[in-house]
């Protein structure tokens, strides 16, 4: 048994933007979370992000678990200011930025095809 259990620090932090990020890295909560979602172990999502720990990750899933609403609602929030930025920059594009991200996803299509 152990006498004092010791007590466990979070590795979370807020940047100066309001981003969740993991230790003392840059990788933002959000996506240790949408990895964990898809499967993957924390031992992969270190592989994925060399910069965490894998204690790291373990404590941040722990958290995740057991204040599930909380995380999902910001996940949620970060997920949506994403996509509006993603919208804001394809209204903002020229239109040789445009023909060139049409050539490009014509080429991503034909990769996909061939395999």
């Amino acid at each position: 048994m152990i006498p004092n259990p010791p007590t466990m620090t979070v590795p979370l932090r807020t940047d100066e933007h309001g981003a969740i990020r993991v230790g003392n890295t840059r990788v933002l909560l959000e996506l240790v979370i949408h990895a964990y979602y898809m499967g993957e172990t924390p031992e992969g999502i270190v592989d994925s992000y060399p910069s965490l720990t894998t204690a790291d990750v373990y404590a941040v899933i722990g958290y995740y678990l057991a204040n599930r609403d909380e995380i999902d609602d910001y996940v949620r929030q970060r997920d949506a200011q994403a996509d509006q930025i993603l919208r804001d920059m394809e209204a903002n594009m020229t239109p040789e930025a445009r023909a060139l991200r049409t050539r490009l996803r014509a080429y991503q299509e034909q990769q996909k095809a061939s395999k």
